[in-house]
């Protein structure tokens, strides 16, 4: 199976998703966001509407942003001719919006709302899933091809799975676009992948200091053997323990990303997997397995 001329390539709606190829060498994302926020004063109370008036006494918010930069995580059909489309944003985090009318044929969304593409977004109201008035492609990221499109796929599953909506991560956003772009320009993807893992169980707040042990308070030793407890943090690894042992090199590897030593690669991948589990509470990944099977083949 070859993912670049494989035509049922498809996002995490399962719908087919192919990048597209116009794409400039250099990322250029828009300026910082605008936020607009309008106040209707209140009508003046009437005499012959006095209970009308307590119905409505407060000020009409419109919530309006434009410019803001964003990719799209994916999307799915909603009624006929709508979608409902998840996106990362720089300044908001995962936002999930209705684009009316993108699934017409001349809609001017249509050909806009694709994965891996810099997007400058615009967009109105505060409930739960917004309404998308503006969607203009930036350019400037080369296309994602082969097991970089996957690779790709993982990371928009795991920052739509691992995020709440609403909650910013400028750094993390920063991070995903960096990784989009050396997976284009064909970098190692398991090095990709694990640096931008460990960055964002950081940005989650579960990351943790991998060099410090919590047993013997003091930094770990190279030629130590560890495990990592979710939440908790490093201790010295024992006969019984049924998790992922690393070696303290590693450790250390990790905490300043270096991913140059094979035994680091393959021990951080299993120690990742193992972290990444839990913390999804065993949702799987499902393109992760897509990817294991296209390496087994």
């Amino acid at each position: 199976m070859d993912p670049a001329n494989d035509n049922s390539l498809r996002g995490l709606d399962g719908h087919s998703v192919v990048p597209s190829a116009e794409l400039l060498p250099n990322i250029a994302l828009p300026e910082p966001v605008k936020t607009i926020v309008s106040n209707a004063p209140p009508h003046k109370p009437s005499p012959h509407a006095v209970k009308s008036t307590r119905l409505t006494s407060h000020a009409v918010r419109e919530h309006r942003v434009a410019g803001q930069p964003g990719f799209v995580l994916h999307s799915y059909p909603y009624k006929e001719t709508s979608l409902i489309v998840d996106v990362f944003t720089r300044d908001f985090g995962r936002v999930a919006f209705i684009a009316k009318g993108a699934k017409r044929p001349h809609s001017r969304l249509r050909g806009v709302l694709q994965t891996f593409q810099p997007l400058s977004l615009g967009w109105s109201g505060k409930s739960e899933v917004r309404t998308l008035t503006n969607a203009e492609w930036v350019g400037g990221m080369p296309p994602l091809q082969k097991a970089a499109l996957l690779c790709g796929f993982y990371l928009n599953e795991l920052i739509f799975k691992m995020l709440a909506r609403d909650d910013a991560h400028t750094a993390l956003f920063d991070h995903y676009v960096a990784t989009l772009s050396q997976l284009a320009h064909h970098e190692p993807a398991p090095i990709v992948l694990r640096k931008f893992e460990r960055a964002l169980l950081k940005e989650t707040g579960v990351g943790g200091n991998l060099s410090f042990c919590l047993s013997t308070k003091a930094t770990v030793e190279p030629a130590g053997q560890y495990v990592v407890i979710p939440e908790e943090g490093v201790r010295l690894a024992q006969p019984s323990d049924m998790i992922p042992i690393i070696s303290g090199q590693t450790l250390l590897d990790m905490e300043r990303e270096d991913y140059a030593d094979n035994t680091t690669q393959i021990q951080s991948k299993f120690l990742m997997r193992f972290l990444l589990a839990h913390h999804l509470g065993g949702t799987p990944i499902n393109t992760r397995q897509i990817l294991i099977d296209l390496m087994q083949l």
